[in-house]
């Protein structure tokens, strides 16, 4: 079955608004067998909405749509949904109760805007939501299924998990649609992609795709079949081929970010870690304490952001930052042993650099950094040079500093 996933709001064509729901939409429905063809985004005008039903609800089994079901003079959604399929809009007891219980909860009173959420295209099936107003809205036509469903992410995202997964989940489809995705960094794409070859022998109508960013690159398998097992073993089989050619660039598998990865590290190794951040400002900081329970091996964190904040919190000493520069091998390997002395951790890590867009020379150019790393048995920094950009060079460095803190530990090369 081939699904397209039509996003409604002039938010999402002016750049206002990140279409977050299609790329959830599509994952959810790739799940249970289903293959997204086309996601299509269309303005908050009812003549380019019919438009859109018209030209594409013959080209496909399943369409998902969703925005503009609330009461407001520019969601036209509902209206649009029933000149395509000449119904009226009804009031829904059903919708009725699910209105009164939600504003209830909230201690809100009736008002005209709920009474304009109970109005619902007539043949539909409900899809309750469990997190405001706007049911969702569910056709079953013409050997077809289309489903209407509200803009708001977490309103949209309880109504797909509960109702449409399930009711597709039931169906017990044929066919499976796998992913899998490794996350690499240390890498560029061009290299990672030299490494593996040609894959032709390998996949044999399996896909591989490279998705770069600022900070590694995400290889994706994809495999489609109606053998759920052989499905997995090939992807296996693939992995496996990749892991032998890039493994060391490798830090997680699907979702998994490497500061999780690097915190299951630390918790399993018993291992506390100090950080000195002058460059990247607090960003790796923020990154492992996105991760829960990161208090468990995350000491201390301090912003070195001066060369006399250097001095009075890391202990680096003065007449160091004159001779080398705070820009420095020597001056990354002080901090990162200050903060690991003074915190009392295993681990101390430091960044320092230019990270522009002025300040930069010819010897030390923007984009020029200096990732420090100290343990009980050595001090040590390492040299990077990550171009252009503020905000990209931090992102980088982040990444870089983690990623070294990894590679120590597991010794790898």
């Amino acid at each position: 079955m081939k699904a397209i996933i039509i996003s409604i709001g002039d938010e999402i064509l002016i750049g206002q608004v990140l279409n977050t729901n299609a790329a959830y939409i599509s994952e959810k429905l790739n799940g249970v067998g289903i293959e997204v063809s086309r996601i299509l985004t269309v303005g908050d005008d009812e003549y380019e909405i019919l438009k859109a039903f018209k030209e594409y609800y013959s080209r496909y089994d399943i369409i998902v749509v969703t925005g503009g079901l609330g009461p407001t003079h520019d969601d036209v959604t509902r209206s649009a949904v029933c000149k395509f399929f000449a119904v009226k809009l009804v009031s829904s007891n059903e919708v009725r109760n699910n209105v009164e219980e939600f504003l209830k909860k909230r201690n809100r009173k009736w008002s005209d805007a709920a009474e304009n959420q109970i109005l619902f295209p007539a043949g539909a099936k409900v899809i309750p939501n469990k997190y405001g107003t706007a049911a969702g809205e569910f056709f079953e036509r013409d050997n077809k299924y289309f489903i209407v469903l509200p803009g708001v992410p977490y309103e949209m995202e309880s109504m797909m998990e509960d109702f449409v997964v399930q009711f597709f989940r039931d169906k017990k489809m044929d066919r499976y649609i796998l992913h899998r995705t490794l996350m690499t960094t240390g890498i560029a794409e061009s290299e990672l992609a030299t490494r593996l070859g040609n894959l032709d022998n390998i996949l044999q109508g399996a896909k591989l795709a490279f998705l770069p960013s600022p900070t590694g690159v995400r290889l994706r398998i994809t495999i489609s079949g109606t053998n759920k097992n052989q499905c997995e073993n090939r992807i296996q089989t693939i992995e496996t081929y990749i892991r032998e050619k890039a493994n060391k660039f490798i830090y997680g598998v699907d979702e998994e970010s490497l500061e999780e990865v690097l915190g299951k590290i630390l918790t399993e190794r018993k291992l506390t870690i100090a950080i000195a951040e002058s460059c990247t400002g607090g960003m790796i900081a923020n990154k492992i304490t996105n991760v829960p329970s990161s208090s468990s091996y995350l000491e201390r964190a301090v912003t070195t952001y001066s060369n006399q904040s250097k001095i009075d919190l890391l202990n680096v000493p003065k007449n160091l930052i004159e001779m080398c520069g705070a820009v420095s091998k020597e001056v990354a390997e002080a901090m990162a042993l200050g903060i690991r002395q003074n915190a009392g951790t295993d681990i101390g890590i430091s960044t320092t650099g230019i990270a522009g867009p002025t300040g930069g020379t010819q010897e030390k150019p923007v984009g020029l950094v200096w990732i420090g790393y100290s343990d009980a048995n050595k001090s040590s920094a390492q040299k990077f040079n990550f171009g252009d950009g503020r905000i990209r060079i931090k992102e980088r460095t982040s990444q870089a500093a983690m990623e070294i803190v990894r590679r120590i530990i597991l010794k790898i090369e």
